[in-house]
């Protein structure tokens, strides 16, 4: 039995996890007894963990390897039997929902601040995930933030470290830890659901290149195996494919402000024909043709379109789901398909009760995440082996399939305009601001634009009825334009204003525009309606996608 130490602590007041669990600057969590107050919290939250099995990994950032010894020293004094720790704790956050899932889990816990910047000075990040290899839900994480605010003790089991490069099983007290391969389970996954025979006949067929770009995350060593071992792509196929702590001194997300080597490779005439990046913990992707950029819009509806060419699919969709600032490129795809396309708020949470119910297959949202039923988080390399399935089968080039797409379908201009680290209040007074004037709103011209609807969006949930609200400022218009304005939660430092513009375009003629010429009026709109740069001193945003 191994000795169990018990410590007296006092709580933190800012431990209430966000959509995506907790995440702080890596100093915050160095703090004594952090780490170990909210571990505490969520294990006395969680049912009776005796005899069960949890799994653990994260995205390599800086300080994961110390947090995972002092996780699996915690897991054994709380009682659990067993431990899957993905080797030098690394587990992408898709390839975790699935060896959770695989191995019928009690759940995991995933270390990883996702899209944000790593190392001393960056993020670090704790988030648990369910039986259903899912975000835990709201009832769970507020459940563990009360307990965070009266915590004043915790556990942790005596020992050495654990070997974390060793694959194999070793023991610490009543409790098995096994250090697996993180990939292997993954792999054998992404098998089932795609033609690898057609795929691998692509990527050798000497006509076609591909280049994806790792950013120094996570994705690596998965790349590494399925497109260049697996696949039999080139070698150099992946970029960037070390897990480093601090991300190369890159930012791990995969848009075209930060994959800036990726872009520019595709940007070329002799650039390959296709490019793909994921973020810091491998749920996110972006995907290039030569000389195009797919829009995560775009990339759900059209992935939606062209699922029946894929074995995983074959048989058909339940229906497909979008997060409400998501464009309604894929609400026309599934119109036409004839299967429901729900609008659920933010987060793969809401998505996971609508897989878990079989109401939807394919899920999707703007911030570079699409997913389906396979696991219950959004997966970066999915998203890129679906795109190369359809290649294989399509045999025509990424442009050509999005193209001909806006041709069947017409084309959803849409950008997000992101406002980084606003000091709170102003960002809280700005939403405060939109939501007084609601009812102001309805009715009201600009130019030849007339608002149609303004609303607060609020969630039903047809699976469980539970309801969330104030999920985000909604303007929509006449021409089925839309404005939407909600405040980020991913970040670490002060509050993220973003705003989403979309505007729907059916006129062959105009489907090549530049999007942000093609939304300048719905951008001059939104300045004015929200006040940002007389709130905020800022006149222009920090980053546009």
């Amino acid at each position: 039995m191994t000795d169990i130490q018990t410590v007296n602590t006092t709580p933190f007041p800012d431990q209430e996890p966000g959509t995506s669990g907790l995440r702080k600057k890596v100093r915050v969590f160095q703090q004594p007894h952090y780490l170990e107050n909210f571990v505490q919290a969520l294990f006395d939250t969680l049912e009776d963990c005796t005899g069960q099995t949890l799994v653990l990994g994260g995205d390599g950032r800086y300080y994961n390897d110390i947090a995972i010894q002092t996780i699996l020293k915690m897991a054994a004094a709380a009682g659990f039997s067993r431990v899957l720790v993905g080797q030098n704790g690394l587990l992408s956050t898709p390839a975790a929902s699935a060896v959770i899932r695989r191995h019928q889990a009690f759940g995991g816990i995933i270390l990883s601040a996702s899209h944000n910047p790593g190392g001393p000075e960056g993020d670090f990040g704790i988030k648990y995930n369910i039986s259903n290899g899912g975000p835990a839900p709201g009832k769970v994480t507020d459940a563990v933030f009360e307990r965070s605010k009266s915590i004043d003790k915790y556990h942790i089991g005596a020992g050495e470290d654990v070997a974390l490069e060793r694959l194999g099983e070793t023991r610490h007290g009543a409790m098995t830890i096994e250090i697996v391969d993180p990939v292997q389970d993954y792999a054998e996954l992404m098998a089932e659901l795609f033609d690898f025979s057609r795929i691998r006949a692509l990527l050798t067929s000497g006509r076609f290149t591909m280049c994806f770009d790792a950013m120094h995350a996570i994705t690596g060593p998965y790349a590494h195996t399925i497109f260049e071992d697996q696949l039999q792509a080139a070698a150099g196929t992946v970029i960037n494919g070390q897990p480093l702590p601090d991300f190369g001194g890159g930012h791990p997300d995969p848009n075209l402000a930060h994959a800036k080597e990726l872009v520019a490779l595709l940007s070329q005439d002799s650039g390959p024909d296709f490019g793909a990046a994921a973020d810091g913990d491998g749920d996110r992707n972006m995907v290039l043709g030569r000389g195009v950029f797919v829009s995560p819009s775009d990339s759900i509806a059209i992935l939606t379109a062209n699922a029946h060419l894929v074995p995983g699919y074959r048989a058909g969709l339940a229906g497909v789901a979008r997060s409400m600032p998501t464009s309604q490129a894929v609400d026309r795809v599934a119109e036409q398909l004839g299967i429901p396309c729900y609008e659920t708020p933010t987060g793969w949470k809401f998505f996971g009760n609508l897989l878990d119910a079989d109401m939807a297959t394919l899920c999707g949202e703007e911030s570079f995440g699409t997913g389906s039923n396979h696991i219950r988080e959004k997966d970066g390399l999915w998203a890129v082996l679906f795109w190369l399935n359809i290649l294989a089968v399509r045999g025509i080039s990424v442009a050509e399939i999005v193209h001909e797409h806006w041709a069947n379908y017409g084309r959803n201009y849409y950008s997000r305009h992101d406002y980084e680290a606003l000091d709170i209040d102003v960002a809280n007074g700005i939403i405060a601001h939109l939501r007084d004037s609601l009812n102001q709103l309805r009715d009201r011209s600009f130019g030849d634009l007339q608002i149609s609807h303004a609303d607060d969006f609020s969630y039903t949930d047809p699976v469980d009825g539970s309801v969330s609200q104030h999920q985000g400022i909604r303007i929509g218009f006449s021409d089925s334009s839309r404005i939407v304005f909600r405040l980020s939660g991913t970040g670490t430092e002060g509050a993220t204003l973003r705003i989403y513009l979309e505007k729907y375009e059916s006129d062959a003629t105009k489907l090549h525009l530049d999007t942000q010429g093609a939304l300048a009026d719905l951008i001059s709109i939104a300045k004015r309606l929200c006040e940002v740069e007389q709130r905020s001193g800022r006149e222009a945003p920090t980053v546009i996608t």
